[in-house]
């Protein structure tokens, strides 16, 4: 039997309950998903992930890639995973069919991903890497080098990856000094280096395509200057490939998420890596910046995926482990009870519960978003455009930070077995940490958050998404159930609301610096309004259901409302001590000097 690794009830919950995705066919370019398509949608991912990913979960983790004679050598299982997506196009999913793609709706999309990521998240990171970066190609590269690259691309073939880290420029990209030099036949000469390069060499493919970053000879200092290049690792001559001058320097032994390599490449130490420049130049990060939105939301997908692993593992355990007896009947002569009764056991296994399942529902709402803004038109689209622009550093990094206390619960419910590499849940914890600094750390989405996405186009996304929350509380009034926490929420807007009003007055007297010094915390704060809303939301839908709900369906839907219930409770009183602290212009962080360490 299948290890359950996600819940299968949920996600279809979402899906089709809370955020009705059967009705994008609506519009004519997902005419052809019906309900009866997506289902089948979500059966072939489960189906994939069961055969080619999960069977393989800790053994790539205990086989990690090898870095051997200047290249990287991976589990051999990666190829025919990588062969198993291109065959079910999964890599070219959500692309039109002109392109040969799917159209598959992007919450479906993430739907697959979010199953990919809970069975095997090492294995499921290669086909989305090349996505992403034969989508930069797809958008904004010539022809030429659209027909050279995208079909080997989507045909598994070819890895794509994202080429930006530089030893000396982490996330301030600004500093990166890969150059790129002029030639006067049609390509660039690049020379420098990148580091933490995700999927940048292995022996599964015959070809890796980095979308990387680099400055051409002579360009303006800082982001201003910087292109976007196609830099393979080998290059087509004469109807053969051959060495690019990308040379492998080594691989980067991690905590985690082993499976998946990261390498560290040097470009043109024979003065003879060609670079292909796509679009114009000197344009290269605001380019980049449509892969890295995706990636960015991608991050908390695969946060919460992991989480959802841990959290199957745990609950699996809690129910078969006998341990001890309740408070009340201590008596020796008892037989011992199941881990799952006793209180605190279950106080974590709500906690877990709460996370993925309510950042699972804000990661598929910023999806149904991101479905508006690509099919819809007028009002409706412009509305999805700024709602997921405002979300997604929220959808980063909030399950990325909450997945490693998630994780964090599932050892502890464990005990020692947990701990233990014999059992997935250290795997788990392990492979959960890298988010919280992939696609940029936490506190640069909290920079991004507060120093920017707040007050974009005079707050209209701000004042846009306060009026769905709004509108979510007047629906919960209607159920006797919902009332109390109704309240509790509009409270937690209001706090928001005027947290987020003394801060625009302390940028305004005191500057940036002072205002975005504990930016990370309103960050935290914003995000767990985000799950507040959308747990009152799927508490709106379960208390619906519940009037006509079978049997068989209300232990499911009670499980929805005792969760939403725990999460105002015990998660969103914590905005009133996060608020507090932000409202103090105390200016600690600030006014610490290095000597004082």
């Amino acid at each position: 039997m299948t290890a359950k690794y996600f819940d299968a009830q949920h996600l279809r919950f979402v899906l089709f309950d809370l955020l009705k995705v059967q009705e994008l066919n609506r519009f004519q370019y997902h005419a052809d998903y019906d309900r009866e398509t997506m289902e089948m949608t979500i059966d072939a991912a489960q189906q994939l992930a069961d055969k080619h990913l999960l069977p393989w979960l800790m053994e790539m983790d205990k086989q990690e890639p090898v870095y051997q004679e200047g290249g990287i050598k991976v589990h051999p299982q990666v190829k025919e995973m990588i062969k198993a997506f291109a065959e079910g196009g999964w890599i070219s999913a959500v692309y039109p069919y002109a392109e040969g793609g799917q159209q598959l709706p992007y919450m479906l999309s993430f739907a697959a991903s979010y199953i990919f990521g809970a069975a095997n998240y090492s294995g499921s990171v290669f086909p989305y890497l090349t996505s992403g970066a034969a989508n930069l190609i797809r958008n904004f590269a010539s022809q030429a080098l659209k027909d050279q690259f995208i079909p080997n691309m989507f045909a598994g073939k070819w890895q794509g990856t994202m080429a930006l880290t530089e030893p000396e420029a982490g996330s301030s990209l600004s500093d990166i000094t890969t150059i790129a030099y002029p030639t006067e036949v049609g390509h660039y000469l690049i020379k420098g280096q990148k580091i933490f390069i995700s999927a940048g060499d292995h022996d599964a493919v015959e070809n890796i395509v980095h979308l990387m970053l680099a400055k051409i000879e002579g360009a303006p200092k800082g982001t201003k200057g910087i292109s976007l290049f196609i830099v393979p690792k080998k290059r087509e001559e004469n109807g053969s490939l051959k060495s690019n001058d990308v040379t492998t320097a080594g691989i980067f032994h991690k905590m985690g998420y082993k499976g998946a390599p990261i390498a560290h490449l040097i470009m043109g130490e024979q003065d003879n890596c060609h670079g292909y420049l796509v679009g114009e130049p000197h344009k290269g990060l605001s380019y980049m910046f449509q892969m890295m939105n995706e990636a960015r939301v991608g991050v908390g997908l695969n946060a919460v995926s992991i989480a959802s692993a841990a959290y199957q593992t745990s609950l699996t355990y809690a129910k078969e482990r006998k341990q001890g007896r309740l408070p009340s009947r201590k008596d020796v002569n008892l037989p011992q009870v199941g881990l799952i009764q006793h209180a605190d056991i279950k106080r974590m296994l709500l906690q877990q519960k709460a996370m993925v399942e309510g950042t699972l529902a804000l990661l598929m709402q910023c999806a149904y978003f991101a479905d508006l803004e690509r099919v819809a038109e007028g009002e409706e689209k412009e509305k999805a455009k700024l709602l997921l622009d405002l979300l997604t550093p929220v959808a980063k990094s909030y399950p990325s930070e909450k997945g490693c206390l998630s994780t964090s619960a599932a050892i502890q419910i464990m005990g020692g077995y947990g701990y233990c590499s014999d059992f997935p849940a250290e795997q788990f914890y392990r492979e959960a940490r890298i988010h919280p600094i992939h696609e940029g750390t936490t506190g640069i989405h909290a920079l991004d958050l507060l120093g920017r996405k707040v007050w974009l186009h005079e707050s209209r996304g701000f004042k846009l998404l306060l009026q769905e929350m709004g509108a979510c509380v007047e629906k919960a009034y209607a159920y006797v159930q919902l009332k109390e926490h109704a309240k509790q929420l509009q409270e937690a807007l209001q706090l928001l609301r005027n947290t987020t009003v003394t801060l625009s007055k302390l940028l305004k007297e005191e500057g940036a610096e002072v205002m975005l010094a504990d930016a990370t915390l309103y960050l935290e704060m914003f995000g767990t309004v985000s799950i507040a809303w959308q747990w009152l939301n799927m508490g709106v839908v379960a208390a619906q259901k519940l009037e006509q709900a079978k049997a068989s369906e209300k232990d499911f839907l009670e499980g929805k409302l005792y969760t939403l219930h725990y999460f105002y409770q015990y998660e969103l009183p914590t905005i009133k001590t996060l608020a507090n602290r932000l409202c103090e212009n105390d200016q600690l962080t600030m006014q610490i000097e290095e000597r004082h360490f």
